[in-house]
């Protein structure tokens, strides 16, 4: 498999990424999940010249109690099924976590399959979950459970603290 970084994607390679998540998350995968992908850097890991695993680096600003940080939060990670248990996400993984050290003061994303991202480096969020719309923040229990964090490489966060994000379109997190 190769893996790249794109900044901007041609459109016909946009379209296979989006075939690819729809397909991949079947009907859990929304227009709003798909417009939370853009904006960022795209990776893909490709295997005779199609897509078979992506995931996107979105920016973010993430508040860590009343520090805010700049974060590259992960979208749309995902592989083809017939190509699902071959380590291809893991693969791909390491590149985005490489990305996230060197450009980023933390990486974030939301998930209902922690053990995957466990093993891939990634800390569960331990403290309460927020979303800010304007100058109000509410409190997001049910998406506590999900939310994970990457700390680049001597960056110290309490992973107790509240964390919050801003509001947008379909899930806040």
């Amino acid at each position: 498999m190769h893996i790249e970084a794109l900044r901007e994607p041609p459109a016909d390679v946009l379209q296979e990424i989006r075939e690819l998540l729809f397909l991949a998350f079947a009907d859990r995968f929304t227009e709003d999940d798909w417009q939370h992908c853009l904006g960022g850097d795209h990776f893909v890991g490709t295997e005779s010249d199609r897509i078979v695993t992506h995931a996107a680096i979105v920016p973010r600003l993430l508040v860590v109690g009343t520090r805010p940080l700049r974060a590259g939060y992960v979208e749309g990670v995902a592989t083809a099924p017939d190509r699902q248990g071959n380590r291809l996400g893991s693969a791909l993984m390491q590149h985005v976590n490489t990305a996230i050290d060197a450009g980023w003061q933390l990486g974030g994303l939301s998930t209902s399959r922690q053990t995957f991202y466990e093993r891939n480096g990634w800390q569960r969020w331990l403290g309460p979950t927020f979303v800010a719309e304007g100058n109000v923040q509410r409190r997001t229990a049910d998406e506590d459970a999900g939310v994970m964090v990457r700390t680049p490489p001597g960056s110290r966060l309490d992973l107790t603290e509240s964390l919050t994000c801003e509001a947008r379109s379909g899930d806040y997190w």
